[in-house]
């Protein structure tokens, strides 16, 4: 099974504030549903709750420390660990974040679909650096920013060496 993050961060690293993301991208939104459309998605309860319901045609799997959490349409779990158990179904899992659950999560992950943002944001929230002596840059794709996409940005897949 290929544990693979899904996250996108800007150049300053930052991936959220407010418990919100601090840019709107229509094309980074349209990657994420293609992606985890149909497969287990490992998330953070802040996460979760940012979204307000599970996501649809998704499993949502949830992380919280919290022993009488309870959210309905979702699996909801007390560690890594037994997140990625209940998605072990699944050839791909993508765990979507946020800063906690990437931190706990990164010596097990295999792949990292990014994407890019080509701003810097204010924020509390951040995207741990990269090691480039473990991972591989595979893929990227660049866009400039458009009438839809008010930044540019860019579609990275990073493979863990």
């Amino acid at each position: 099974m290929i544990k693979s993050f899904l996250v996108a961060v800007a150049k300053n690293n930052v991936i959220g504030k407010d418990n919100k993301l601090p840019w709107y991208l229509p094309a980074d939104l349209r990657f994420f549903k293609n992606l985890t459309t149909g497969h287990h998605i490992i998330m953070g309860r802040k996460t979760f709750e940012s979204f307000g319901k599970p996501l649809p045609n998704r499993t949502s799997v949830v992380i919280t420390r919290k022993k009488d959490y309870n959210s309905q349409g979702c699996i909801v779990v007390h560690s890594i660990e037994e997140a990625i158990k209940t998605a072990a179904v699944e050839k791909e899992i993508f765990i979507i974040g946020g800063e906690e659950i990437f931190s706990q999560s990164m010596s097990i992950a295999d792949r990292i679909y990014l994407t890019r943002i080509n701003e810097e944001f204010e924020g509390d929230a951040f995207f741990p650096e990269l090691n480039s002596q473990e991972w591989k840059l595979k893929e990227k794709q660049d866009f400039e920013a458009d009438e839809k996409n008010k930044y540019g940005y860019s579609f990275c897949i990073y493979e863990r060496k």
